[in-house]
């Protein structure tokens, strides 16, 4: 069995932020990584050259691959901020809580594993935080250890 591509490093979070651009999305950052890291209880930790990650987890999938991989986390891209909100798979009345939730958080896409969110001004800091303890509890469920 191969390694995933995207492994955690030892990049200080904050030097990666300090990298990102433009300023306004590390400013963006700096709360995303603050929600994160209180939400959970986490410290974030660098999963590749561009994920913040809180939280891990490892199971095998259907298909024998085996998996290391973060339980939430966000990339500060510079067009929109990817959310990695595993939770929301976990199982169809959580995915269907938080779907309802994100209706309310403000403007966001929603892709096949992320939410997408240009900026955080443009959505309820809130209601985001109601999303991730959501999936962070499921995540805890569902990968016990």
């Amino acid at each position: 069995m191969s390694e995933a591509k995207t492994q955690v490093t030892d990049v200080p979070v904050e030097d990666f932020i300090a990298t990102v651009e433009p300023p306004s999305k590390q400013d963006d950052a700096r709360v995303l990584l603050h929600l994160f890291e209180r939400v959970t209880g986490e410290k974030g930790r660098m999963w590749g050259d561009s994920i913040i990650g809180f939280g891990e987890y490892r199971t095998t999938y259907a298909s024998g691959r085996d998996v290391h991989w973060m339980r939430s986390g966000f990339s500060p891209r510079k067009a929109k901020h990817s959310l990695y909100l595993m939770g929301r798979y976990c199982d169809e009345a959580t995915g269907q809580r938080v779907d309802a939730l994100l209706d309310k958080m403000g403007k966001h896409k929603t892709g096949a594993s992320c939410v997408y969110v240009n900026k955080v001004a443009d959505i309820d800091l809130d209601v985001l935080e109601e999303v991730v303890d959501i999936c962070w509890d499921a995540m805890n469920r569902k990968y016990p250890d």
